[in-house]
C-alpha cells in the first residue's frame, strides 16, 4: 500500500504542468538573484567608483522590487481574469528580453529601466505556477508539489553562482534570457487548470482586487499573508546581499564575497525548503512549521550580527544556515494559494509573494536611515527585530489551512 501511494505521489508531482511550473520558478530565480552574485562586478564595468556601488546597488535593487511591485498586480489580475497559462507566457517573455537587455546595458540608467522591466516580468511566474500546481494536485499532494517548486527555484539561484563563476556577468544575463526563451517552448503542451475551466464557466467576478479591500476579515488574512514572509526578504535582501560590507563592518579576516554568500545561503535554502515542506505533511500544519522556521531564523540573524566570529569560513556557513531557515519561502507561498477562492486565487498568490519582495524597498530604506545615525551592524539588528516580531504576531492570526479544499469562491459580499 505505502509503494502504491508513493508510486502515485510521483505519478502526480511528474505532470507536465508541474516540472513546467518548477523549471520556469528556476528560471525566475536564476534571473532574481543573478543581480544580487553581480552587483559588484558589474557596476564596477560601468565605471562606478567604490563608494558608488553600495548606493546604487540599492537603487537597483528597489526598482527591479517595485517592478515586480507593480507586475504582481497586473499579473494576478490577469491570471485570474485570462487564465494561469496567460501569465505563464507573457511574465517569462517580458523577463527573458529584459534580461538579454541586461547584457548590453553600457549606462547605470539603462540598467536601472531593464532591472524594473525584468521585475516586473518576474513578478508573474511564482503566483501562477504555485496556483496551477495547487488546483491540479490532491489536496494531500499540495505541499509537495509546491515544495517541488520552489526546491528547482532555489536550484536556479545555485545555478546562477555557477554560470557567473564560469562566464562574463553580460553572457550570464544571455544564459538566462536564452534559458526563458526555451521554457516558453515546453509550455505549448501545457493545459489549464480544471478548476479554472470550471470557474470560467460560471459567472463569478474573477481577478477583482478590491473585493480584498470590501472586507475586513478579508484584508487582514491578504496582510497577515504579506507580513509572515517578510523576515525571508530582510536575509536575503539585506544580510546577504550586503554580506561583504557586514563583513567589513565585523572585522573578518577576509572579504566576503557576494557571489559566495548567495550560493551558500541558497545551497541551505534548497535544504530548508525540503525538510520546511516534509515538516508541513509531517506537523498536518503550515503555521507550526513556519513558526519553527521564523523562531530559528530569527536566532541566526543575531548569530550573524552580534557574534564575534572572524573567520570568514565560519560566515559562510552561517549563511548557509541563514538560508536553510528561509525555507519556509515553500510553505508561505503554498498558504498564499490556499486562503482565498479560486476567482481571487492566481491574484493573491501572485500579489503577495511580490509584495512581500517589495518590502526590501521599506525594510532598506529604513535601513539606510538608521545606518545614518547609528552603525551598520545595530541599523540592520534594529530593522531585523521589527520584521521577525511583525511576521510572528501575524502568523499567531493567520488561518491554518493545510487540509483546506480549493474548489471554491469569494463571495462578493463576504467578510
Amino acid at each position: 500500500m505505502q509503494t502504491a501511494s508513493s508510486s502515485s505521489t510521483l505519478q502526480h508531482l511528474t505532470r507536465l504542468p508541474v516540472l513546467v511550473a518548477a523549471l520556469g520558478y528556476m528560471v525566475d530565480m536564476y534571473d532574481l538573484f543573478l543581480f544580487s552574485i553581480i552587483r559588484v562586478p558589474s557596476l564596477a564595468s560601468l565605471g562606478l567608483p567604490q563608494e558608488k556601488i553600495m548606493e546604487d546597488g540599492l537603487m537597483l535593487l528597489n526598482l527591479q522590487m517595485a517592478g515586480m511591485l507593480i507586475g504582481g498586480i497586473v499579473w494576478g489580475i490577469m491570471g485570474d481574469k485570462k487564465g494561469r497559462l496567460s501569465v505563464l507566457f507573457g511574465s517569462i517573455l517580458i523577463y527573458s528580453l529584459a534580461n538579454i537587455g541586461n547584457g548590453f546595458v553600457t549606462s547605470v540608467g539603462a540598467y536601472a529601466i531593464l532591472r524594473f522591466i525584468a521585475g516586473f516580468g518576474l513578478a508573474g511566474e511564482l503566483g501562477a505556477g504555485i496556483t496551477l500546481v495547487s488546483e491540479i494536485l490532491p489536496a494531500r499532494m499540495r505541499g509537495y508539489g509546491a515544495t517541488l517548486v520552489a526546491t528547482m527555484g532555489v536550484m536556479g539561484a545555485l545555478l546562477a553562482y555557477l554560470v557567473s563563476y564560469f562566464f562574463d556577468w553580460r553572457i550570464s544575463y544571455f544564459i538566462g534570457g536564452g534559458l526563458g526563451l526555451l521554457l516558453m517552448v515546453l509550455r505549448i503542451r501545457v493545459f489549464e487548470s480544471g478548476i479554472y475551466v470550471q470557474l470560467k464557466e460560471q459567472k463569478v467576478k474573477r481577478g477583482n482586487i478590491g473585493m480584498l479591500f470590501k472586507s475586513r476579515e478579508r484584508f487582514l488574512k491578504y496582510l497577515n499573508g504579506i507580513i509572515i514572509g517578510m523576515p525571508i526578504w530582510f536575509v536575503i535582501g539585506i544580510l546577504i546581499t550586503f554580506s561583504p560590507e557586514f563583513g567589513a563592518a565585523l572585522g573578518v579576516d577576509q572579504p566576503i564575497n557576494a557571489g559566495k554568500a548567495v550560493m551558500f545561503a541558497f545551497s541551505g535554502q534548497v535544504a530548508g525548503n525540503l525538510i520546511s515542506g516534509m515538516l508541513s505533511q509531517r506537523l498536518q500544519s503550515r503555521k507550526k512549521a513556519i513558526l519553527v522556521f521564523l523562531l530559528l531564523s530569527m536566532s541566526l540573524m543575531l548569530v550573524f550580527l552580534l557574534a564575534p566570529v572572524k573567520d570568514v569560513s565560519t560566515i559562510y556557513v552561517i549563511c548557509a544556515a541563514l538560508g536553510f531557515s528561509s525555507g519556509y519561502w515553500t510553505l508561505f507561498i503554498t498558504v498564499a494559494a490556499e486562503l482565498f477562492g479560486s476567482n481571487l486565487r492566481a491574484t493573491v498568490a501572485t500579489t503577495i509573494p511580490n509584495f512581500v519582495r517589495a518590502t526590501v524597498i521599506p525594510l532598506t530604506a529604513l535601513f539606510a536611515l538608521l545606518k545614518g545615525r547609528t552603525d551598520i551592524i545595530h541599523s540592520a539588528l534594529i530593522v531585523g527585530i521589527f520584521a521577525y516580531l511583525l511576521a510572528l504576531l501575524a502568523l499567531f492570526y493567520l488561518e491554518e489551512t493545510f487540509k483546506k479544499d480549493m474548489n471554491y469562491t469569494e463571495e462578493e459580499k463576504a467578510g
